[in-house]
């Protein structure tokens, strides 16, 4: 833990007291979003103190050069940007003809900035005395609609408190904004129009390179003591932005207040030509409905997003405010309306590592959105890659693979790869396996195998295509091996025969066969198609065959254990605990080269091939990998202590499952890593789900059935979820002396609970 002002709270993330040093990590963890755009919690009013500016629209990236110091063949032309999109939140407020800025007023007292996440808004409120001597009250409430996903809105009022004021609001769009990431320092957007209609103000803005078209737009209300006031206002437009400015005068005790309507519409919805048009409309309409009406069908919204995904835990509020933080999160990232998005590693909170989509969704947030919604949100996700599946083997022709062998990308936006870290682009093949086990892992959940004939048998050809080219044979070893990669753990590059690499290759080349033979024999018209696509023959699937029966794993005799790659005991093996804490966290106190020569381990790594293949291995040899691999770990990584919270479990070793999983529940709210204020760790957290339903409350699908073994941690007096198992919701309740299930619906359901069958009825609990 590295902060500690986040107050504890079961619904809502609280901060009080006003200090500039937490200005930047405020802003990440109160971010808004709405699936299709979001934004960091940056004041309305101008802030002239450190701040990370950031407003964000899904699927508008813009190609940065890629900056090296010399040229690889092969290296991937571009580092894909999350775009920093045009500012429509902006309200310069002024008492008296003095600036409101937090940073140079005399004192700030009462500062209390609230993240509401039962319904969906951001607030904050303060008092404040100006240089002027104008001491005022100031509240502010914003969110962007999750019913309308272009929309955001924003109230903001102020108070004088001991004089009588004259406020001016100036409401304002500025398209002039840059990333704060960019290699060249380059300017991204190019302002195409500058326009107000009435009392309306649009910009109109094109990304260079992708040619996204956007349409940033606002409109005001101004109201004294809640009455709507009918007001002169006055505008300037320049080259990159349009302002508005309100005078009104207000006695002191009279509160003042500004309603702004704002947001984007895209051609990605819209026609590039009638952006202006459609703005319009969106802000007549909630005019029309008004700021109070809009806040009561956000709350609405979220009611029924929470009704099947929230997870209540009793007795342990730090616990409880970590999953929903997580939970909501994942629902401002992702919702599933639109399959040409995805699940950025920092959703809408941040610039960081750029690209749109990771093996993190294929690995850690599919189970997530199965559980939690339809199946066919989960199905778009899949979908996803499989319409880049073209682009995937661009991607591995690039670097010499033939045959339509499929190399999909380690950061992406449009297919393409487009991360330009060597050792992460072109070593980091072990996401190729995540593709195909969130295939596998979506049949064994839905039920729905239709998805492998019509779509998913011709990503795992592709995929095992690569790995039987990627192989080669040893002589020396009399095996296949595979050799310069990096796996999960990234603190170690360029190893050969990474075994969580390796095993996944073999599974995916056996699991592609297998599926081959079930289409086969059952889905002929499909089977054909994807022969006669392909071009796939006996005599290369008996290639693959001898390449996935004899590929080399690492193991050594005296541990009795798998090892990470080739030569690992090579190294000076020392429990982290034996380290002195000043060197943590060692990803920013030691040189790249130190830890590389280190056996520390930034994230599961063989432990992540046993957490996705819980059923080839036993509990024996899982607890002797775990008591060998954990010791080693600094969980550096975002997406490490999720998959050992739910091993700790697996081995009944409930205060340690129970550490780790606070830790990722609340990795960004007390800052483990000591980076929460470039962005939150978005796709980490489905993790946080899956350590409470997978960990604690054992969960798995085993021969079409659901199967749970629930634990409770020690300081819990009981915690429930829901999930949505092929159409039927199960909600699981877990106290210290049984468990209860409530099946929703009209069909009974078989489940198996800690190795015995029991049958649920519908509407029906039954206690275990």
């Amino acid at each position: 833990m590295n902060q500690d002002y986040i107050k504890p709270d079961e619904w809502s993330i609280v901060e009080e007291g006003f200090d500039p040093g937490r200005v930047k990590s405020s802003e990440s963890l109160f971010s808004i979003g709405n699936g299709a755009m979001g934004q960091r919690a940056n004041f309305e009013e101008q802030y002239s103190g450190p701040s990370f500016q950031g407003s964000y629209i899904g699927g508008v990236y813009y190609p940065d050069k890629t900056k090296v110091g010399w040229w690889k063949n092969g290296y991937p032309e571009y580092f894909a940007k999350v775009l920093n999109a045009p500012n429509w939140i902006g309200i310069n407020v002024f008492v008296n003809e003095e600036p409101l800025d937090l940073h140079n007023c005399r004192e700030v007292k009462n500062f209390r900035r609230e993240l509401n996440m039962k319904e969906g808004w951001h607030a904050r409120t303060f008092e404040t005395e100006l240089p002027n001597g104008v001491l005022v009250e100031v509240k502010a409430l914003r969110f962007v609609s999750i019913v309308d996903n272009e929309l955001g809105s924003i109230k903001f009022e102020i108070t004088p408190l001991n004089q009588d004021a004259e406020i001016r609001f100036d409401p304002y769009l500025d398209g002039s904004i840059t990333n704060t990431d960019a290699n060249w320092e380059e300017r991204f957007w190019e302002t195409l129009e500058v326009k107000k209609e009435a009392d309306k103000g649009f910009i109109v803005s094109k990304t260079l390179k992708t040619g996204f078209h956007v349409g940033t737009y606002m409109q005001s209300e101004i109201l004294l003591n809640d009455e709507k006031q009918d007001l002169g206002m006055e505008s300037k437009e320049d080259e990159d932005r349009i302002s508005f400015s309100y005078k009104l005068k207000a006695k002191k005790g009279e509160t003042a207040a500004i309603v702004k309507y704002a947001g984007y519409v895209t051609d990605m919805n819209h026609d590039q030509n009638d952006l202006i048009s459609a703005a319009s409309k969106v802000l007549d309409k909630a005019s029309d409905l008004g700021f109070g009406e809009l806040k009561a069908q956000q709350k609405e919204a979220w009611s029924k997003i929470w009704e099947m995904s929230d997870i209540t835990i009793s007795g342990d509020v730090a616990a409880q405010q970590g999953i929903r933080f997580n939970i909501f999160q994942l629902n401002q990232t992702y919702l599933g309306e639109d399959d040409r998005l995805n699940i950025g590693p920092k959703g809408f909170t941040g610039e960081k590592y750029g690209g749109s989509t990771y093996w993190d969704t294929e690995a850690y947030c599919i189970p997530f959105y199965m559980a939690t919604k339809d199946s066919k949100v989960a199905r778009k996700l899949l979908t996803y890659r499989y319409n880049q599946l073209e682009k995937a083997q661009e991607n591995a022709k690039k670097l010499g693979f033939s045959n339509g062998a499929a190399l999909y990308p380690m950061v992406t936006m449009n297919g393409e790869e487009s991360h330009n870290e060597w050792e992460i682009t072109f070593e980091e093949i072990h996401r190729n396996g995540a593709m195909v086990f969130a295939i596998y892992n979506y049949v064994r959940y839905t039920g729905d195998f239709s998805y492998i004939p019509e779509k998913g048998l011709e990503v795992m050809i592709a995929i095992a295509r690569f790995w039987h080219q990627r192989a080669n044979f040893s002589k020396s070893k009399n095996k296949y091996v595979i050799l310069g990669v990096t796996g999960p753990n990234e603190y170690e590059n360029n190893v050969n025969n990474n075994w969580y690499t390796n095993y996944i290759a073999k599974w995916c080349i056996n699991y592609c066969i297998k599926m081959i033979d079930k289409v086969k024999d059952g889905y002929g018209d499909d089977y054909d198609r994807v022969m006669g696509l392909t071009h796939l023959n006996e005599g290369e699937i008996a290639n693959w065959e001898e390449v996935a029966d004899n590929l080399y794993m690492p193991y050594s005799e005296d541990y009795g254990v798998f090892l990470q790659q080739d030569g690992f005991l090579d190294k000076e093996i020392i429990p982290v605990e034996d380290m002195d804490k000043k060197h943590r966290p060692i990803n920013q106190k030691w040189s790249w080269d130190r830890i590389l020569r280190s056996c520390y381990i930034k994230q599961a790594d063989v432990l992540q091939g046993f957490y996705f293949f819980e059923d080839h291995f036993s509990k024996e040899e899982l607890e002797k990998h775990f008591d060998f691999y954990e010791p080693l770990t600094v969980h550096e990584s975002s997406l490490s202590p999720c998959v050992h919270s739910i091993q700790a479990a697996v081995l009944g070793r409930m205060q340690q499952a129970y550490n780790f999983y606070l830790r990722t529940s609340r990795l960004d709210l007390d800052d483990y890593n000591k980076e929460v204020e470039q962005g939150c760790h978005i796709t980490s957290m489905a993790g946080t789900w899956m350590s409470i339903v997978e960990g604690f409350g054992g969960m798995r699908v085993v021969e079409d059935q659901l199967n749970f073994s629930p634990q409770i941690p020690e300081n819990w007096s009981g915690y429930s979820f829901k999930v949505n198992f092929r159409e039927r919701i199960v909600k699981v309740t877990v106290t210290k002396d049984k468990t209860d299930f409530n099946l929703e619906g009209e069909e009974p359901l078989d489940i198996v609970i800690n190795g015995k069958e029991i049958t649920v009825e519908p509407n029906s609990p039954v206690s275990v």
